[in-house]
Formats: C-alpha cells, sequence, structure tokens
C-alpha cells in the first residue's frame, strides 16, 4: 500500500537491477522504494529537471 500523498506503481525490474538496488538501500539506509525515488530525483536533477516539493518527503507530483 503507497504511503499518503504517493502514488502506487508497479514495476517490473530486472532481479540484477534489484540487486543492485537493494544493496545500495542498504549502504544509504534506505528502503528500496526510497532508493529508487532518490536515484530518479537524482536523474531529473541532472537533466534540469526541478520538482516542487510537497513539503518534507511529499512525492512532489500531480497523481
Amino acid at each position: 500500500m503507497a504511503s499518503p500523498g504517493k502514488k502506487a506503481y508497479p514495476l517490473r525490474i530486472d532481479p540484477a537491477l534489484w540487486d543492485e538496488l537493494q544493496r545500495l538501500a542498504a549502504r544509504d539506509l534506505r528502503s528500496v522504494n526510497a532508493e529508487i525515488e532518490f536515484l530518479l530525483r537524482e536523474g531529473l536533477a541532472r537533466r534540469g529537471v526541478k520538482i516542487k516539493d510537497g513539503g518534507g518527503k511529499g512525492d512532489g507530483g500531480e497523481d
């Protein structure tokens, strides 16, 4: 179940990629979900996309 204010999205992902995401998440003391969200935000920032934050740890997007 998604957290309040977050959009749920089923994701099919390569098992090798999942293993690396788990490793990174553990290193950064995050859940895999939080790690994926962090990496997506980082990737968008590198492309110059600014995400308005809905206050704190919100997803910053519209449903």
